[in-house]
């Protein structure tokens, strides 16, 4: 099985990669936004998930180990191929997810490519009812997270999730208030002001 490849673009196309290494060229499937950052004749690092058939061995690049764990993750779903998982990692990153499953968006998820109502449902359900994705590395940036029954957050988020769990609050009630919370301040806000938004957030 292949688990990353570092090389050089050695072509672009629609839909997938040419990546050069050592000599040989490997053609790697990939949604847009990880094409987008790609350039010809650049060095390029990408986390693979490697899908063997009967009659092809076909892989899929990714910036982060976080985003492969993740297409894998997706495919747990009944009705979520590979290109579906493509298209819902294009339509949001991984914090992006995070906070859809936390709070159930399933219009979050229908703004994919190939989602429709009921598949945007069913994910919204089901991924919060399951583990987040498990059995990644930590060496291809970000750590892929394994988290509760709501997918977890990191820095200042899973601060704020881990004060209202320990004030009692359950972990997915705690996770859906704080992702609620962060739609409402910047980006960067720090654990205790979050943590403040959470809690007006879990007493409505």
């Amino acid at each position: 099985m292949i688990g990353s490849l570092n090389g050089v673009v050695a072509a672009l196309g629609e839909e997938q990669a040419l990546i050069e290494v050592g000599g040989v060229g490997y053609v790697v499937a990939a949604g847009g936004r990880t094409l987008s950052r790609l350039q010809v004749g650049a060095p390029a690092k990408l986390a693979i998930e490697t899908h063997v058939r009967e009659d092809a061995i076909k892989l899929y690049g990714f910036e982060s180990e976080e985003e492969r764990a993740w297409f894998a993750h997706l495919q747990t779903i009944p009705g979520v191929g590979a290109k579906v998982a493509l298209g819902i990692l294009d339509a949001m990153g991984p914090q992006v997810l995070v906070d859809a499953i936390a709070l159930q968006d399933k219009a979050a998820f229908a703004r994919a490519n190939g989602v429709g109502p009921k598949l945007a449902a069913r994910l919204a359900t089901e991924l919060a009812a399951k583990q987040g994705p498990k059995g990644g590395f930590v060496s291809l940036g970000a750590p892929a997270r394994a988290a509760g029954p709501v997918a977890s957050a990191s820095g200042a988020r899973a601060e704020a999730v881990s004060a209202l769990v320990n004030l009692g609050i359950d972990q997915s009630s705690a996770a859906r208030a704080v992702a609620a919370a962060a739609k409402q301040l910047d980006a960067d806000a720090p654990a205790p002001e979050l943590i403040r938004a959470a809690l007006k957030e879990v007493s409505r």
